[in-house]
């Protein structure tokens, strides 16, 4: 829906800048070390996902004054006073655009062999802690660095911080998600090592970031068993968009009802291709392979 409202266009603020996302042609153009290609018509979405295609019916939108066909016209969204051609030109627009962001995000990294990772979530799924714990375990073995995704506050990224990795925050105001205009300005301030592992946690939301390539190798979804095992059917966007889904906080599975095996066969009839890790930040359990994915995901990259 962001796609089509444009919510918090020009209130994004990255720490030791004052982008405003309104002036971006000229900010992005100034600024960042890549700006030449930032204003190409070079188009490239990650995965081939694109928001308007996961084969859902594309009703005609009928708009009487008590009846709206909700989702099931070409835009799969209402807002009122647009007519869903206008709705499907606005989001061809705002992700055409960000697609250009994104690659040249993407030629950044890929000459400095920096192994991007976008970790989305919902609110409350264990995502920093998991991170903060990631970047203790991996500490002195890779190069490692953050940016941090929230609507208000630099909370997260003064834990993330502590543990010794550089981290910089951007807050969003009313905007739902992290977009590849505002990561490129971050990376430019953050300046990863070459070679860096550089983790991108996006703002906790399971729809929006979906459609919003930031120029990543790879999205991750981290989904908490404390969350409902029908998430990946509820919000399918997500996990057909995600190559890795960690189920975190499996320790607290003695005290819950929450079928893992189900959960597992929702998401995979979403994205039969997504590989599931089990894991728990807190206890440890399953870790080691996430960090072993880790090596050998880079590896592969940037082989």
């Amino acid at each position: 829906m962001c796609t089509v409202c444009g919510c918090g266009q020009g209130e994004q603020r990255i720490e030791g800048q004052a982008h405003q996302h309104r002036d971006h042609q000229h900010s992005h153009a100034e600024h960042h070390p890549h700006a030449e290609h930032h204003h190409h018509a070079e188009h490239h979405h990650h995965g081939d996902h694109h928001h308007s295609d996961h084969g859902h019916p594309h009703h005609d939108h009928l708009h009487h004054s008590h009846l709206h066909h909700y989702g099931l016209g070409p835009a799969r969204a209402h807002a009122p006073g647009l007519d869903q051609a206008r709705m499907v030109k606005i989001e061809q627009d705002i992700l055409g655009k960000n697609d250009q962001y994104a690659a040249a995000n993407r030629r950044h990294f890929a000459e400095r062999a920096i192994f991007a990772l976008n970790l989305v979530s919902s609110p409350g799924s264990g995502k920093t802690s998991l991170l903060t714990r990631t970047l203790h375990d991996l500490s002195g073995e890779i190069p490692l660095a953050v940016i941090e995704g929230d609507q208000e506050t630099s909370q997260d990224a003064e834990r993330i911080r502590a543990t010794g990795a550089p981290a910089i925050q951007i807050n969003t105001g009313k905007g739902c998600h992290l977009d590849a205009h505002m990561v490129g300005h971050a990376v430019e301030s953050l300046a990863p090592a070459s070679g860096s592992v550089l983790f991108i946690e996006n703002v906790g939301n399971l729809v929006c970031p979906a459609a919003f390539d930031l120029g990543e190798a790879h999205k991750v979804a981290i989904l908490s068993v404390t969350e409902g095992e029908d998430k990946p059917i509820k919000y399918p966007d997500m996990f057909y968009a995600a190559d890795l889904l960690l189920l975190n906080k499996i320790d607290l599975l003695p005290y819950l009802q929450f079928d893992v095996e189900r959960c597992i066969d929702f998401a995979r009839r979403v994205n039969p291709q997504v590989e599931v890790m089990r894991i728990s930040a807190t206890s440890g359990e399953g870790m080691s392979q996430w960090y072993e994915w880790i090596r050998s995901a880079r590896e592969q990259r940037h082989a």
